[in-house]
């Protein structure tokens, strides 16, 4: 009987040392210390592949003007940033579908996509614009007559291209699923121009000098904007309030110096 007694002691005692050890469940039933603020997470689905906005590193890991812009907003908002490389063709149904929060890496704002998603006020203006090697004889658009051109599938430079006359006069459009595949195509000679965004372009013609020209001619003007899933009013408000917080605090403009020497936010 000592025996049994002394065995339902000891269970009490570590029943209170548990109740005491300061842990509770969490609304998603994992356990985080008694008084830790553990933020809900942020899930934003990015091309990882889209220098300069969001790409990896010599280190593989995820970084771009995008990346710190969405940290500084998703920081304002009480959130941590968790950043999902997706299939870019699928970006709206990876929305739609709640595995993702938000589209935020260089998505262009178009009418279609409108329709698809909501967005945020436009935050960086951008254009298309068409690459081609440095030794091309290529100068202008309607040189392209003939010609293979490439272009990361479902993407902004389709539109731009489809928009222009010259369009109905190239012999082929090759679509890549990022822009890195095409412009390395376009460097060994397998297509003869790329459409793309001039922000992108720059960015690798500054890593890979004398490699490629921008004709002076570009195709469409555009702005990005960050995508919300239709019928989350309340979120897409909180997002446009932190990113008018990071404008007039001055992050915004910081990020931008950081990434683009000055500063391109769009107040």
């Amino acid at each position: 009987m000592k025996k049994v007694a002394l065995l339902g002691m000891m269970i009490a005692m570590m029943a209170v040392l548990a109740l005491g050890c300061g842990k509770s469940p969490d609304s998603d039933g994992s356990l985080a210390a008694s008084g830790d603020a553990k933020k809900e997470k942020l899930t934003i689905g990015i091309d990882d592949k889209f220098a300069p906005m969001g790409f990896r590193d010599d280190k593989n890991e995820i970084v771009g003007f995008d990346i710190d812009y969405a940290r500084a907003a998703a920081e304002v908002m009480g959130y941590e940033a968790v950043f999902q490389p997706i299939d870019w063709k699928a970006k709206e149904a990876e929305l739609g579908s709640g595995r993702i929060d938000l589209i935020w890496n260089g998505y262009t704002i178009t009418d279609d996509r409108k329709e698809k998603v909501l967005f945020t006020k436009p935050y960086l203006k951008n254009s298309q614009v068409v690459v081609v090697a440095a030794k091309s004889s290529i100068v202008k658009l309607s040189e392209l007559a003939g010609k293979e051109v490439g272009l990361q599938s479902l993407s902004s430079a389709a539109d731009a291209l489809d928009g222009n006359p010259v369009k109905a006069q190239i012999k082929k459009v090759t679509e890549f699923p990022d822009n890195v595949l095409a412009l390395s195509d376009l460097k060994i000679g397998r297509v003869d121009a790329v459409v793309i965004d001039e922000i992108v372009a720059r960015y690798h013609m500054s890593k890979d000098k004398g490699a490629f020209k921008l004709l002076e001619e570009s195709l469409a003007p555009e702005e990005y904007g960050i995508g919300v899933k239709k019928g989350n009013e309340e979120l897409l408000g909180k997002l446009q309030k932190a990113l008018d917080e990071l404008n007039k605090n001055g992050k915004a403009a910081e990020i931008s110096t950081k990434w683009f020497g000055e500063n391109k936010v769009l107040q």
